[in-house]
C-alpha cells in the first residue's frame, strides 16, 4: 500500500506537503532562537548550550538534538525526492509545448524548482560554515556560535549567500504553504483568501527575522 500511494501523483505531492510542514515548523522555532542574538552573546551562547541538553536527564546529551537533524534529513529528501519525481512526470507527460500560451503564473510559483535548488546548496554552505566550520572564515570556535555568526556576516560573500537565500526561501514559503494546504485538502473558495494571506505573512516575517541577524551585524547592532 505504502509503494501504491509512493508512486501516485497525490501520494508525492502529500508528502511534499506534509514534508514541507515539517520544515516550515523548524523555520519559525529556528528564526525565533536566532533572534536571541540581538540580548547578546551570553543569551545567544546559553540558547545553543540549551538545545544539546534538551529532554535530560530522560534523554542523554545531544540526542535530542540529533533526533531533530535526523527527521529534519528525512523530510528535506523526501520533499526533494518527490519534488524531482512530480517534475520529470509532468515533463514526460508534457513533451511538446502547448500551443497556446498558458497564463502567466506568479513569480514565486516560476521559481519554485530554481529556488529549491538554491536552499538545497545554502543548506549545505549553512552546515560547512555553522556547525562543521569547514568553510567558515575567520576561525571556527567550538562551543561560541554567537562569534562564530559574527565572523560570517562579517564578510560580504556570507551576507550575499545567506541574503539571496532567505529571499528565495520567502518565495519557496508564500507558494508552497498555499500549495500544501490544497494537497491535504485544507483548501477551498472560502479559506483560499484566508489561506494566502498567512501564506504571504509567514513568508513576510520568516524573511524579515532571518535577514534581520546578517543586517544586525553589518550595521554594528550585533558585535
Amino acid at each position: 500500500m505504502a509503494r501504491t500511494v509512493w508512486d501516485s501523483s497525490v501520494g508525492k505531492k502529500t508528502v511534499m506537503a506534509v514534508s514541507g510542514l515539517i520544515m516550515l515548523l523548524y523555520l519559525v522555532v529556528h528564526m525565533i532562537g536566532n533572534l536571541k542574538i540581538f540580548f547578546g552573546a551570553g543569551e545567544f551562547n546559553h540558547y545553543a548550550h540549551w538545545l544539546r541538553t534538551v529532554g535530560e536527564p530522560f534523554m542523554h546529551y545531544e540526542w535530542t538534538l540529533w533526533i531533530i537533524r535526523v527527521v529534519l534529513v528525512v523530510a528535506v529528501v523526501a520533499h526533494a525526492t518527490s519534488a524531482y519525481q512530480l517534475s520529470r512526470r509532468d515533463i514526460r507527460a508534457r513533451p511538446t509545448k502547448y500551443v497556446h500560451k498558458k497564463p502567466q503564473a506568479s513569480y514565486a510559483t516560476r521559481t519554485m524548482r530554481w529556488g529549491g535548488i538554491i536552499l538545497g546548496l545554502f543548506i549545505v554552505w549553512h552546515i560547512l560554515d555553522l556547525t562543521t566550520g569547514t568553510v567558515h572564515s575567520g576561525g571556527f570556535q567550538e562551543g561560541h556560535p554567537y562569534q562564530n555568526v559574527v565572523d560570517t556576516f562579517s564578510t560580504w560573500y556570507g551576507n550575499v549567500i545567506y541574503i539571496v537565500a532567505m529571499l528565495a526561501l520567502g518565495l519557496h514559503v508564500r507558494h508552497g504553504f498555499w500549495s500544501a494546504a490544497q494537497t491535504l485538502g485544507v483548501g477551498s473558495r472560502t479559506r483560499d483568501r484566508a489561506l494566502k494571506a498567512v501564506a504571504n505573512v509567514l513568508a513576510l516575517l520568516l524573511t524579515a527575522g532571518f535577514i534581520a541577524v546578517p543586517v544586525g551585524v553589518m550595521t554594528g547592532v550585533v558585535s
